[in-house]
């Protein structure tokens, strides 16, 4: 049995997964309160499925990029857990599992998450041997930044308000925006990244296990 946990913005999302389905999955909007909710949630997890910590084989963690505090408490919360049940760590990054649930397109996708600040942070995505693939380092950077990239049709998800949405669909030629069902990070698929890297006998060390954190984009091409 592999636990999930996203804390990477003010979205925290859950899952339990045994390899063949996912058992359970929750997300909901906490704002700040990560460390009050963070642990009473995972206890009333495992205990509507009737799951024991013991059972517990590995746990899958969101690493970011995201909100800084946020990362920082579900990852400490994970390496805690982890090393108090003797069990690996498997750092995911947030994007990554976020892109792996996007339908298939021959459209480069770009993927955001809030960064604080009225900030985003941008990842860009390619459809390469019939999965999405990284073509660029990612980036932090406001919403009509990222509209002056978009010169082409691009498909954005991720997290983003109404006022981000209204921005970068200016570009409704080309920014082909996921609806906000789309845009929902399911930690069932984390837990299911989690678990692959689980099953080739991967993981990672708790101790040097990092969220990630990036720098703002430095300069926007004309």
């Amino acid at each position: 049995m592999l636990l999930a946990i996203d804390t990477s913005t003010q979205t925290i999302g859950l899952a339990l997964y045994d390899g063949t389905q996912v058992l359970a999955e929750m997300h909901w909007q906490t704002k700040t309160h990560h460390t009050i909710e963070l642990a009473p949630a995972v206890d009333e997890l495992i205990t509507r499925c009737n799951i024991k910590p013991v059972e517990l084989k590995a746990i899958a963690c969101a690493l970011g990029p995201g909100s800084f505090t946020s990362l920082r408490i579900g990852l400490a919360f994970a390496k805690g857990l982890a090393l108090s049940l003797r069990i690996p760590i498997l750092g995911i990054p947030t994007f990554d599992y976020l892109v792996a649930s996007q339908p298939l397109q021959a459209y480069p996708l770009v993927a955001v998450l809030p960064a604080g600040r009225r900030r985003l942070a941008v990842g860009w995505y390619r459809n390469e041997e019939n999965r999405w693939r990284s073509s660029e380092e990612p980036v932090i950077m406001t919403a009509e930044d990222l509209s002056s990239l978009i010169t082409e049709p691009t498909i954005i998800c991720g997290e983003f308000d109404a006022e981000e949405r209204q921005i970068l669909g200016r570009k409704w030629k080309n920014a082909l925006l996921a609806s906000p069902a789309q845009c929902v990070r399911h930690p069932g698929m984390l837990a299911e990244l989690g678990w692959t890297r689980f099953k080739a006998g991967e993981q990672d060390e708790p101790i040097s296990l990092a969220p990630i954190y990036l720098h703002i984009a430095e300069a926007i091409p004309d």
